[in-house]
């Protein structure tokens, strides 16, 4: 028997692929499965406490603009600087279907159902998206923005 083939006819090249397309479906329906119910308030105050470390450094987000990055919950976070020397974040998980919402120009925009959410508020804009994005409180340290 040639040492590709399994008992079944299978190949190990077949059955490693249809394994690998197996785990990817799964990761793809939790990203777009999201409990619609979700407030997406998963950063808390005084969550840098816990050693998260920076966002981001604010030379790193343009004026009128925004950054994608990780908080210290491991979630995703947006980072903007809606003028200069004034920044905000917000959670970057969409409050329609749980989606990452990532920076689009002058705007935060949802791939997955093109919600638009304004990122100097977080309102959203457009799209089906319920409710705004959650605020997460941030300050400048050292030219870098933390978690409040």
């Amino acid at each position: 028997m040639d040492s590709a083939h399994t008992e079944g006819g299978f190949t190990r090249r077949g059955v490693l692929v249809a394994g690998t397309g197996a785990a990817l479906g799964v990761s793809v329906l939790a990203a777009c499965g999201g409990d619609s119910g979700s407030s997406g308030t998963s950063a808390s105050a005084g969550s840098s406490a816990g050693g998260g470390g920076a966002l981001a450094k604010v030379a790193d987000v343009p004026v009128g603009g925004a950054v994608s990055a990780t908080g210290s919950d491991g979630k995703p976070v947006i980072v903007s600087q809606p003028t200069k020397g004034e920044v905000v974040a917000f959670s970057a998980i969409c409050t329609h279907q749980g989606c990452t919402v990532a920076p689009a120009d002058t705007i935060l925009k949802c791939p997955c159902h093109g919600s638009t959410y304004d990122l100097a508020t977080g309102d959203n804009t457009g799209g089906p998206a319920p409710r705004p994005l959650t605020e997460i409180p941030v300050k400048v340290e050292g030219g870098k923005v933390v978690e409040a």
